[in-house]
């Protein structure tokens, strides 16, 4: 066979196995995550207009290869606003295909949400009622989606946080200056075996310095001991890995190497050696013959390659996507669990060796202690009591479940100690205590206004709808009470405690519990009397600490001042019946809030604690009720542990329960009847 003959073979094998490499590209998109409001809408014509802007956004290739396009229909309050951004490297086929999927991806995953962002490898697509995109940067925007590869730096980990922050920070100044797709991509060696690669980028509509101080706010938000990880919000994203996750042939440049200390043996490519021409006239027609089989053999060798590896990737990631599915399902993720796991020695220093100093508090899982890591993080260490009946492996493995619940709403579990007896959570440290800390403090709960305390309502709903609903499994809190929700710098809700029955194995089944585990007061009665519990106990919960935060009363407190009174959930029904539910309001309110919205509270809450689980609403009606005021509410009925006055007891009874609710102290273990 001549060399030229080969070469047309070679080329054709390299066509081939590019074109391969392309289709397998475009059909492998990279899902990462998305996010869907809560507020939702009924209005038909936004849906409408929204549907012709994804269809707009879509179709109109032109601006496939500006890698970005934002667009608006509609006007007033059917107007909707979208965008989607490409990453900088992509071509405008693989930009157009990833959009085209992302859009016939948004009905089947926010079905009737006014704000959606879907995040892939490839491209970013969102849609609101108005135009946050741009607007987040002055409003400092919140982290929609954050990710870190499992693995932790194990040596030279401060040189490795120092790599990384340089050079993410040098992409950020690069993207921000770029008047073109505001991207930007480095890298750089750490050690002669190890390349750390960064990626930024910015919608490209932002100002050089909007675009900068949307990347240093996401810069903030990066956990450097892991080897990898993405921050992205709505108006920038950024990310870094020790491996090229982008198309490194199609970046036109990158920032220089640093020096390692023995440069790499450079590689020669021997040229070619061509085969003379072939003489005319003799012989031409078998030498054209000859041609064609030749070419025509690889082409058909390739055509067969391609099918079969095809076929391969195609097998390999159904059964990835099964093998993912089922480890999800069963949460038994081992590997990940190396990654999460703290050495007690740094536990220990981080606390001061649980110095009495650090501590936080105590609940009924365990103590809490303030705790700084090494990298300068400030971290909430939860040393469990010696209760658990777990082993090393169903210990890891549940905490693997819990830390990969992430919400706004959550408190974030960054890791655990499994050393000897000792069993330690490591979470992240919310600066402002628990919402106890205020509502029941005669001289703090002032700082609780109507409108902070209507948005904690707010937050602690969405966060419980979470593990409820949206996480990779149901998840019952089952202890839900004003000391385990958690506020930050802002006030703004995270309920802790989540899984701490799944982490300390109650002995359960499908619906009832041999240990009992929760608060008096805050217990529904079907769990405190017999152990059933559900999604439903969880919804008593909420209704219960919504009359609190209401209130600034502890449930049990009317009945510490007089028995006659009941519990406050008595209490309320009674004002409730009576037609007078504004006399619940905390004094500290005064008249700064809003009538209609503290009534509209009060009836969720008494639908909340009704005595028969069915009619008690979920978690995602109550959160829709409590977002759209149009939404008509049932009548309530009597609630669970209702007290009866003499006066009550002569009339008929409808409710079983008349049991005292104490719920000052946490339980472990309660036998039932």
């Amino acid at each position: 066979m001549s060399a030229y003959t080969s070469l047309s073979s070679l080329f054709l094998l390299t066509f081939f196995f590019a074109s391969l490499r392309a289709s397998a590209h475009l059909q492998d998109l990279t899902y990462v995550g998305h996010n869907c409001s809560n507020t939702t809408s009924t209005n038909i014509f936004y849906f409408s207009n929204l549907q012709t802007l994804l269809t707009s956004l879509s179709s109109n290739s032109a601006y496939f290869s500006l890698g970005s396009h934002s667009l608006t229909k509609g006007q007033n309050a059917s107007m909707v606003f979208g965008l989607y951004l490409c990453r900088g490297d992509l071509s405008p086929e693989d930009c157009g295909y990833c959009v085209v999927n992302a859009s016939k991806d948004v009905r089947s995953r926010c079905l009737r949400g006014k704000e959606f962002l879907i995040q892939y490898d490839e491209c970013m697509l969102g849609y609101t009622d108005r135009n946050i995109f741009m607007d987040a940067v002055t409003t400092r925007s919140t982290p929609t989606i954050i990710t870190w590869n499992t693995q932790n730096i194990k040596a030279d980990l401060d040189r490795f946080n120092d790599t990384v922050f340089s050079l993410i920070n040098k992409s950020a100044v690069e993207a921000a200056n770029s008047k073109s797709k505001k991207f930007a991509v480095m890298k750089s060696n750490f050690t002669s075996s190890l390349t750390v690669y960064s990626s930024v980028q910015c919608i490209p509509d932002l100002s050089s310095g909007e675009c900068l101080s949307c990347l240093k706010q996401s810069i903030n938000e990066i956990f450097f001991t892991k080897v990898g990880g993405r921050v992205l919000v709505r108006s920038c994203n950024l990310r870094y890995e020790i491996y090229p996750f982008y198309d490194e042939t199609s970046v036109s440049t990158l920032s220089p190497l640093p020096p390692v200390s023995a440069p790499p043996l450079p590689i020669k490519i021997p040229h070619p050696v061509l085969a003379p021409p072939l003489p005319a006239g003799k012989g031409k027609r078998r030498n054209s013959t000859r041609v064609i089989l030749e070419i025509c053999v690889p082409v058909a060798f390739s055509v067969l390659l391609f099918v079969a590896v095809f076929t391969f990737r195609l097998t390999k990631r159904v059964k990835k996507t099964n093998d993912t599915a089922v480890a999800d399902e069963d949460g038994d993720d081992i590997s990940t669990a190396g990654s999460l796991q703290f050495c007690f020695k740094v536990v220990e220093a981080a606390t001061n060796k649980f110095s009495i100093c650090n501590k936080l508090g105590q609940g009924g899982f365990g103590q809490v202690y303030k705790g700084t890591l090494p990298n300068g993080v400030q971290v909430a260490v939860k040393r469990l009591s010696k209760t658990s009946g777990q082993g090393e492996k169903e210990f890891k493995n549940e905490v693997v479940v819990v830390a990969k619940l992430q919400h706004r709403n959550l408190v974030k579990l960054l890791g655990f100690c499994l050393e000897r007896e000792e069993k330690i959570l490591v979470y992240e440290f919310v600066s402002n205590k628990s919402l106890d800390y205020f509502l029941f403090d005669s001289k703090k709960q002032s700082q609780l206004d109507w409108t902070t305390r209507y948005k904690i309502i707010g937050g602690i709903a969405r966060g419980i709808l979470y593990l409820h609903q949206d996480s990779r499994l149901t998840i019952i809190h089952r202890d839900l009470k004003a000391g385990n929700i958690l506020l930050d710098a802002d006030m703004n809700p995270k309920v802790a405690d989540f899984g701490m029955a799944r982490i300390f194995e109650m002995d359960q089944t499908e619906a009832n519990t041999r240990r009992v585990v929760g608060t008096y007061g805050y217990m529904s009665p079907e769990y405190a009397m017999y152990g059933q519990f559900s999604m439903k106990s969880d919804v008593y919960s909420f209704g219960v600490l919504v009359l609190e935060i209401i209130s600034g009363r502890k449930n049990s407190s009317l009945y510490q001042m007089d028995a006659c009174l009941g519990n406050l959930v008595t209490y309320t029904w009674r004002l409730w019946t009576n037609e007078t539910p504004l006399e619940l309001v905390d004094s500290s309110f005064r008249k700064n809030y809003q009538r209609n919205e503290i009534i509209r509270c009060i009836h969720i809450a008494l639908l909340c604690v009704q005595e028969d689980t069915e009619d008690r609403p979920t978690m995602s009606m109550i959160v829709q009720m409590l977002t759209t005021s149009s939404i008509a509410l049932a009548a309530p009925r009597p609630p669970g542990f209702f007290f009866r006055s003499k006066h009550e007891e002569a009339g008929p009874s409808t409710n079983k329960f008349s049991l005292c609710s104490i719920d000052d102290a946490s339980i472990t273990m309660v036998t039932p009847r």
